[in-house]
Protein backbone atom coordinates (compact mmCIF):
# COMPACT_ATOMS: atom_id res chain seq x y z
CA UNK A 1 0.00 0.00 0.00
CA UNK A 2 2.77 2.39 0.96
CA UNK A 3 4.83 1.64 -2.14
CA UNK A 4 1.79 2.21 -4.29
CA UNK A 5 1.09 5.53 -2.54
CA UNK A 6 4.53 6.93 -3.35
CA UNK A 7 4.08 8.38 -6.85
CA UNK A 8 6.56 7.40 -9.52
CA UNK A 9 6.84 10.96 -10.77
CA UNK A 10 7.84 12.31 -7.39
CA UNK A 11 10.21 9.45 -6.59
CA UNK A 12 11.97 9.97 -9.88
CA UNK A 13 12.82 13.59 -9.19
CA UNK A 14 14.23 12.76 -5.78
CA UNK A 15 16.22 9.83 -7.16
CA UNK A 16 17.61 11.93 -9.97
CA UNK A 17 19.17 14.27 -7.44
CA UNK A 18 20.24 11.65 -4.98
CA UNK A 19 20.55 8.02 -6.10
CA UNK A 20 20.58 5.72 -3.06
CA UNK A 21 20.95 8.71 -0.75
CA UNK A 22 24.26 9.90 -2.17
CA UNK A 23 24.63 13.65 -2.84
CA UNK A 24 25.32 14.24 -6.53
CA UNK A 25 28.08 16.30 -8.14
CA UNK A 26 26.09 19.48 -8.70
CA UNK A 27 25.94 23.05 -7.48
CA UNK A 28 25.79 23.12 -3.71
CA UNK A 29 24.01 24.47 -0.65
CA UNK A 30 25.53 27.71 0.59
CA UNK A 31 27.03 25.93 3.58
CA UNK A 32 28.07 22.76 1.82
CA UNK A 33 30.92 21.66 -0.39
CA UNK A 34 30.81 23.56 -3.65
CA UNK A 35 29.87 21.25 -6.51
CA UNK A 36 29.48 18.19 -4.32
CA UNK A 37 26.12 18.42 -2.61
CA UNK A 38 22.58 19.38 -3.46
CA UNK A 39 21.60 21.87 -6.15
CA UNK A 40 21.18 25.50 -5.18
CA UNK A 41 23.06 25.69 -1.89
CA UNK A 42 25.84 27.96 -3.17
CA UNK A 43 29.02 28.78 -1.27
CA UNK A 44 31.01 26.72 1.18
CA UNK A 45 31.31 25.96 4.85
CA UNK A 46 35.01 25.54 4.27
CA UNK A 47 36.80 28.83 4.04
CA UNK A 48 33.97 30.70 5.79
CA UNK A 49 32.87 28.66 8.77
CA UNK A 50 34.34 28.80 12.25
CA UNK A 51 37.70 27.08 12.44
CA UNK A 52 41.16 27.48 13.96
CA UNK A 53 43.38 29.99 12.21
CA UNK A 54 46.43 28.98 10.24
CA UNK A 55 47.34 25.74 8.54
CA UNK A 56 47.07 24.57 4.96
CA UNK A 57 43.28 24.83 4.96
CA UNK A 58 43.31 28.56 5.68
CA UNK A 59 46.27 29.29 3.46
CA UNK A 60 45.39 27.31 0.35
CA UNK A 61 45.28 29.78 -2.51
CA UNK A 62 41.77 30.63 -3.64
CA UNK A 63 40.21 29.50 -0.35
CA UNK A 64 41.09 32.27 2.06
CA UNK A 65 43.46 34.45 0.08
CA UNK A 66 46.44 34.01 2.43
CA UNK A 67 50.12 33.55 1.65
CA UNK A 68 51.79 30.28 2.62
CA UNK A 69 54.45 30.44 5.29
CA UNK A 70 57.98 29.67 4.16
CA UNK A 71 59.76 26.63 5.48
CA UNK A 72 61.89 27.68 8.43
CA UNK A 73 65.33 26.51 9.55
CA UNK A 74 65.40 22.82 10.20
CA UNK A 75 62.17 22.30 8.32
CA UNK A 76 62.88 21.14 4.76
CA UNK A 77 60.54 22.52 2.11
CA UNK A 78 59.37 19.05 1.11
CA UNK A 79 57.98 18.51 4.62
CA UNK A 80 56.73 22.02 5.29
CA UNK A 81 53.34 23.63 4.91
CA UNK A 82 54.35 25.06 1.53
CA UNK A 83 54.70 21.53 0.18
CA UNK A 84 51.26 20.53 1.46
CA UNK A 85 49.67 23.63 -0.03
CA UNK A 86 51.31 23.02 -3.39
CA UNK A 87 50.17 19.40 -3.46
CA UNK A 88 46.60 20.45 -2.65
CA UNK A 89 46.70 23.10 -5.38
CA UNK A 90 47.98 20.56 -7.90
CA UNK A 91 45.26 18.12 -6.82
CA UNK A 92 42.58 20.77 -7.33
CA UNK A 93 43.96 21.50 -10.78
CA UNK A 94 43.92 17.80 -11.65
CA UNK A 95 40.29 17.57 -10.56
CA UNK A 96 39.44 20.55 -12.79
CA UNK A 97 41.12 18.76 -15.71
CA UNK A 98 39.26 15.54 -14.96
CA UNK A 99 42.48 13.72 -14.06
CA UNK A 100 41.03 12.06 -10.97
CA UNK A 101 43.66 9.32 -10.66
CA UNK A 102 46.42 11.92 -10.57
CA UNK A 103 44.45 13.98 -8.05
CA UNK A 104 44.06 10.95 -5.80
CA UNK A 105 47.83 10.29 -5.80
CA UNK A 106 48.59 13.92 -4.99
CA UNK A 107 46.10 13.91 -2.13
CA UNK A 108 47.64 10.77 -0.62
CA UNK A 109 51.03 12.52 -0.70
CA UNK A 110 49.51 15.61 0.92
CA UNK A 111 47.91 13.45 3.59
CA UNK A 112 51.22 11.77 4.45
CA UNK A 113 52.93 15.15 4.82
CA UNK A 114 50.04 16.48 6.88
CA UNK A 115 50.25 13.55 9.29
CA UNK A 116 54.06 13.83 9.44
CA UNK A 117 53.85 17.49 10.44
CA UNK A 118 50.77 16.92 12.65
CA UNK A 119 48.91 19.62 10.72
CA UNK A 120 45.42 18.64 11.75
CA UNK A 121 43.70 21.30 9.69
CA UNK A 122 45.49 20.13 6.55
CA UNK A 123 44.48 16.56 7.43
CA UNK A 124 40.82 17.55 7.61
CA UNK A 125 40.97 19.51 4.36
CA UNK A 126 42.80 16.74 2.52
CA UNK A 127 40.35 14.08 3.67
CA UNK A 128 37.52 16.29 2.43
CA UNK A 129 39.10 16.57 -1.02
CA UNK A 130 39.72 12.82 -1.07
CA UNK A 131 36.04 12.25 -0.32
CA UNK A 132 35.06 14.55 -3.19
CA UNK A 133 37.32 12.72 -5.64
CA UNK A 134 35.91 9.37 -4.51
CA UNK A 135 32.38 10.71 -5.03
CA UNK A 136 33.30 11.77 -8.56
CA UNK A 137 34.85 8.37 -9.28
CA UNK A 138 31.94 6.50 -7.72
CA UNK A 139 34.39 4.69 -5.45
CA UNK A 140 32.37 4.66 -2.24
CA UNK A 141 34.34 1.80 -0.70
CA UNK A 142 37.54 3.82 -1.08
CA UNK A 143 36.08 6.52 1.13
CA UNK A 144 34.68 4.37 3.89
CA UNK A 145 37.11 1.44 3.91
CA UNK A 146 40.51 2.73 2.78
CA UNK A 147 41.77 5.06 5.44
CA UNK A 148 38.95 7.62 5.53
CA UNK A 149 38.12 7.93 9.24
CA UNK A 150 34.65 7.62 10.77
CA UNK A 151 34.46 11.38 11.12
CA UNK A 152 31.43 11.45 13.39
CA UNK A 153 33.61 9.63 15.94
CA UNK A 154 36.79 11.73 15.77
CA UNK A 155 37.70 14.63 18.03
CA UNK A 156 39.33 16.97 15.51
CA UNK A 157 37.33 20.15 16.21
CA UNK A 158 34.07 18.22 16.24
CA UNK A 159 31.99 21.36 15.83
CA UNK A 160 34.11 22.77 13.01
CA UNK A 161 32.03 23.11 9.85
CA UNK A 162 34.63 21.38 7.68
CA UNK A 163 34.62 18.32 9.94
CA UNK A 164 30.84 18.30 10.14
CA UNK A 165 30.61 18.60 6.37
CA UNK A 166 32.82 15.55 5.97
CA UNK A 167 30.78 13.65 8.54
CA UNK A 168 27.74 14.40 6.41
CA UNK A 169 29.48 13.05 3.32
CA UNK A 170 30.40 9.88 5.16
CA UNK A 171 26.85 9.46 6.45
CA UNK A 172 25.65 9.75 2.85
CA UNK A 173 28.13 7.09 1.78
CA UNK A 174 26.95 4.74 4.53
CA UNK A 175 23.38 5.42 3.41
CA UNK A 176 24.29 4.48 -0.17
CA UNK A 177 25.92 1.29 1.10
CA UNK A 178 22.85 0.48 3.25
CA UNK A 179 24.93 0.54 6.43
CA UNK A 180 21.96 1.97 8.27
CA UNK A 181 23.32 2.13 11.84
CA UNK A 182 26.38 4.06 10.71
CA UNK A 183 24.33 6.31 8.43
CA UNK A 184 21.90 7.19 11.23
CA UNK A 185 24.75 7.83 13.68
CA UNK A 186 26.41 10.16 11.18
CA UNK A 187 23.26 12.13 10.36
CA UNK A 188 22.30 12.47 14.02
CA UNK A 189 25.81 13.58 14.96
CA UNK A 190 25.81 16.31 12.29
CA UNK A 191 22.33 17.60 13.07
CA UNK A 192 22.62 17.59 16.87
CA UNK A 193 26.10 19.14 16.84
CA UNK A 194 25.04 21.89 14.43
CA UNK A 195 21.89 22.64 16.42
CA UNK A 196 23.97 23.02 19.60
CA UNK A 197 26.51 25.18 17.77
CA UNK A 198 23.79 27.47 16.38
CA UNK A 199 22.26 27.86 19.86
CA UNK A 200 25.66 28.91 21.24
CA UNK A 201 26.28 31.35 18.37
CA UNK A 202 22.83 32.93 18.45
CA UNK A 203 23.58 35.87 20.76
CA UNK A 204 27.21 36.45 19.77
CA UNK A 205 27.76 40.03 18.52
CA UNK A 206 28.88 40.76 14.95
CA UNK A 207 32.40 41.75 16.04
CA UNK A 208 32.86 38.33 17.65
CA UNK A 209 31.24 36.20 14.95
CA UNK A 210 30.23 37.70 11.58
CA UNK A 211 26.64 37.18 10.43
CA UNK A 212 27.92 35.37 7.33
CA UNK A 213 29.54 32.66 9.46
CA UNK A 214 26.35 32.23 11.47
CA UNK A 215 24.42 31.91 8.21
CA UNK A 216 26.85 29.33 6.84
CA UNK A 217 26.44 27.18 9.93
CA UNK A 218 22.65 27.36 9.61
CA UNK A 219 22.89 26.41 5.95
CA UNK A 220 25.12 23.45 6.74
CA UNK A 221 22.40 22.32 9.14
CA UNK A 222 19.89 22.78 6.34
CA UNK A 223 21.98 20.63 4.03
CA UNK A 224 22.24 17.94 6.73
CA UNK A 225 18.48 17.95 7.29
CA UNK A 226 17.89 17.79 3.54
CA UNK A 227 20.23 14.84 3.05
CA UNK A 228 18.77 13.02 6.06
CA UNK A 229 15.23 13.61 4.79
CA UNK A 230 16.04 12.06 1.41
CA UNK A 231 17.56 9.07 3.16
CA UNK A 232 14.45 8.68 5.32
CA UNK A 233 12.25 9.00 2.24
CA UNK A 234 14.14 6.09 0.67
CA UNK A 235 13.41 4.09 3.83
CA UNK A 236 9.71 5.09 3.69
CA UNK A 237 10.05 6.85 7.06
CA UNK A 238 7.67 9.46 5.75
CA UNK A 239 6.57 11.36 8.86
CA UNK A 240 10.14 11.90 10.07
CA UNK A 241 11.29 12.81 6.57
CA UNK A 242 8.52 15.39 6.46
CA UNK A 243 9.79 17.04 9.66
CA UNK A 244 13.34 17.16 8.31
CA UNK A 245 12.16 18.73 5.04
CA UNK A 246 10.10 21.30 6.93
CA UNK A 247 13.12 22.37 8.97
CA UNK A 248 15.41 22.47 5.91
CA UNK A 249 12.86 24.52 3.99
CA UNK A 250 12.55 27.00 6.85
CA UNK A 251 16.32 27.49 6.93
CA UNK A 252 16.60 27.94 3.18
CA UNK A 253 13.69 30.37 3.16
CA UNK A 254 15.06 32.39 6.10
CA UNK A 255 18.66 32.60 4.92
CA UNK A 256 18.44 32.41 1.13
CA UNK A 257 14.93 33.62 0.41
CA UNK A 258 11.81 32.11 -1.12
CA UNK A 259 13.01 32.55 -4.70
CA UNK A 260 16.32 30.75 -4.18
CA UNK A 261 16.64 27.58 -6.31
CA UNK A 262 17.16 25.38 -3.25
CA UNK A 263 14.03 26.74 -1.57
CA UNK A 264 12.03 25.80 -4.66
CA UNK A 265 13.52 22.29 -4.66
CA UNK A 266 12.69 21.82 -0.99
CA UNK A 267 9.09 22.96 -1.50
CA UNK A 268 8.85 20.29 -4.18
CA UNK A 269 10.45 17.68 -1.92
CA UNK A 270 8.11 18.48 0.95
CA UNK A 271 5.19 18.09 -1.46
CA UNK A 272 6.63 14.69 -2.39
CA UNK A 273 6.54 13.33 1.13
CA UNK A 274 3.12 14.85 1.89
CA UNK A 275 1.70 13.31 -1.28
CA UNK A 276 3.15 9.93 -0.31
CA UNK A 277 1.16 10.13 2.93
CA UNK A 278 -2.05 10.84 1.05
CA UNK A 279 -2.11 14.47 2.19
CA UNK A 280 -2.87 15.71 -1.29
CA UNK A 281 -4.24 19.16 -0.49
CA UNK A 282 -1.16 20.09 1.56
CA UNK A 283 1.12 18.61 -1.09
CA UNK A 284 -0.68 20.61 -3.77
CA UNK A 285 -0.23 23.91 -1.93
CA UNK A 286 3.55 23.42 -1.72
CA UNK A 287 4.11 22.11 -5.23
CA UNK A 288 1.86 24.80 -6.72
CA UNK A 289 3.94 27.50 -5.06
CA UNK A 290 7.14 25.73 -6.14
CA UNK A 291 5.88 25.71 -9.74
CA UNK A 292 5.04 29.43 -9.56
CA UNK A 293 8.49 30.28 -8.23
CA UNK A 294 10.20 27.96 -10.73
CA UNK A 295 8.48 29.81 -13.57
CA UNK A 296 9.25 33.23 -12.08
CA UNK A 297 12.95 32.44 -11.58
CA UNK A 298 13.41 30.26 -14.69
CA UNK A 299 14.47 27.36 -12.53
CA UNK A 300 16.49 24.81 -14.55
CA UNK A 301 14.24 21.99 -13.32
CA UNK A 302 10.92 23.74 -13.84
CA UNK A 303 9.71 20.92 -16.09
CA UNK A 304 10.33 18.41 -13.31
CA UNK A 305 8.45 20.52 -10.76
CA UNK A 306 5.58 20.76 -13.26
CA UNK A 307 5.71 17.00 -13.66
CA UNK A 308 5.23 16.63 -9.91
CA UNK A 309 2.44 19.19 -9.88
CA UNK A 310 0.64 17.20 -12.57
CA UNK A 311 1.10 13.97 -10.62
CA UNK A 312 -0.45 15.47 -7.50
CA UNK A 313 -3.33 16.88 -9.54
CA UNK A 314 -3.89 13.38 -10.88
CA UNK A 315 -4.01 12.01 -7.31
CA UNK A 316 -6.62 14.68 -6.55
CA UNK A 317 -8.63 13.35 -9.53
CA UNK A 318 -8.27 16.67 -11.37
CA UNK A 319 -7.50 14.89 -14.62
CA UNK A 320 -8.13 17.78 -17.01
CA UNK A 321 -5.73 20.18 -15.30
CA UNK A 322 -3.21 17.39 -14.76
CA UNK A 323 -3.16 16.74 -18.51
CA UNK A 324 -2.54 20.43 -19.26
CA UNK A 325 0.35 20.62 -16.78
CA UNK A 326 1.86 17.37 -18.07
CA UNK A 327 1.80 18.76 -21.61
CA UNK A 328 3.62 21.92 -20.49
CA UNK A 329 6.18 19.81 -18.63
CA UNK A 330 6.65 17.66 -21.73
CA UNK A 331 7.15 20.71 -23.94
CA UNK A 332 9.82 22.12 -21.61
CA UNK A 333 11.58 18.76 -21.28
CA UNK A 334 11.73 18.44 -25.07
CA UNK A 335 13.09 21.97 -25.44
CA UNK A 336 15.79 21.23 -22.85
CA UNK A 337 16.70 17.93 -24.46
CA UNK A 338 15.97 15.98 -21.26
CA UNK A 339 15.33 12.61 -22.90
CA UNK A 340 14.72 10.75 -19.62
CA UNK A 341 12.11 13.28 -18.50
CA UNK A 342 10.40 13.21 -21.89
CA UNK A 343 10.03 9.44 -21.68
CA UNK A 344 8.83 9.58 -18.09
CA UNK A 345 6.22 12.30 -18.73
CA UNK A 346 4.93 10.38 -21.73
CA UNK A 347 4.49 7.34 -19.48
CA UNK A 348 2.64 9.48 -16.95
CA UNK A 349 0.34 10.83 -19.66
CA UNK A 350 -0.47 7.25 -20.66
CA UNK A 351 -1.22 6.43 -17.01
CA UNK A 352 -3.42 9.51 -16.79
CA UNK A 353 -5.39 8.39 -19.85
CA UNK A 354 -6.01 4.99 -18.21
CA UNK A 355 -7.23 6.59 -15.00
CA UNK A 356 -9.54 8.95 -16.85
CA UNK A 357 -10.98 6.03 -18.78
CA UNK A 358 -11.44 4.00 -15.61
CA UNK A 359 -13.19 6.86 -13.80
CA UNK A 360 -15.91 7.14 -16.44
Amino acid sequence: MLAAALPRALCRLAARRCPAGLPPARAAWRGGARGEERSGWSGSARGRGTRPAGGALALLGGEAGGRPRRAGPGRPPEDGEDAIVQLLKRAKLSVMKGELGEAEQLLHRALRLSHRSDNRQAIVYTYSMMANVAFMQGQLDNVSNSGFPPLHCVSLWQDDNAVLEMSLKLASIYAAQKQHKLALAGYEFCILTLEEKIAKQKDLPEDVLPAEEKANTRLLLGMSLDSYARYLLNLNELSVAQKMYEKALQISNDVQGETHPQTVVLMNDLATVLDAQGRYDEAYSYVKRAAELAKETQHPEEHMVLNNLAAILMHKDDFLQAKQVYKEALKQAQEKGDVASVQHIQEELAELAKRRKGSK
